[in-house]
């Protein structure tokens, strides 16, 4: 059954406990980045991954994601997982969440958020200063602009605050791990809404798909 992203933003998405056990490994990962690794975890050789994802609204509150993944660690271990592999980048926790893992023993995806690893870290980096104006959205924030983005922010009731928010931007920069046109069209529509151009760059899954296929192979 696909993830409902709204359920996922509220609330996050556990995994299966039951299943814990020797060989099994737990992926603990972002509810914005639920759909990304089912379909990723969903091939021969991966069943052995797990997914708890903590909710994506965790993001407006970044100081609150090293100790939720902690407490989600420390639970995986109590359950009996073989292995903990944690699937959030550094997601603005100001190096927090790196000494929760050092302390914690377990390792996460490289990078500063799931922009640079989806669109490559290295590559990412190189395109900083040429896209210091661009505001990023992925399919997940594509499918929620209105809850994370237009609500989120309180420009549904405060339209006037758009241009202080967005007036430091050029451009909607979405990079698209699907080719889906309705995706699309609602990234451009986006974009249209907050005043600024809009980019469309496919990634696909990125460094994403290499990290969870080293993951599983141990």
């Amino acid at each position: 059954m696909e993830p409902d992203d709204t359920r996922l933003t509220e609330e996050g998405l556990a995994g299966p406990e039951a299943a814990a056990g020797p060989g099994r490994v737990l992926l603990i990962a972002c509810g914005a980045l639920a759909r990304e690794i089912l379909a990723l975890t969903a091939v021969p050789g991966r069943g052995h991954l797990d997914l708890h994802c903590l909710p994506a609204s965790l993001h407006n509150r970044p100081q609150r994601i090293p100790e939720a993944v902690r407490a989600r660690i420390r639970s995986a271990r109590g359950a009996g997982y073989s292995g903990i592999f944690v699937v959030y980048a550094d997601c603005g926790t100001g190096g927090l969440l790196d000494r929760v893992c050092a302390e914690e023993g377990v390792e996460r995806i490289a990078g500063p958020h799931c922009y640079a690893f989806y669109d490559g870290t290295a590559a990412f980096a190189a395109r900083a200063e040429a896209e210091l104006g661009a505001f990023y959205l992925t399919d997940f924030l594509a499918r929620q602009f209105d809850a994370l983005v237009w609500r989120g922010l309180g420009l549904d009731r405060h339209p006037e605050l758009r241009d202080l928010y967005f007036g430091n931007y050029d451009r909607v920069i979405y990079l698209a791990q699907t080719e889906d046109a309705a995706l699309t069209a609602r990234a451009r529509a986006g974009a249209a809404r907050l005043g600024l151009a809009f980019e469309r760059r496919f990634t696909g899954y990125g460094e994403l798909a290499d990290t969870l296929d080293a993951v599983a192979k141990g």
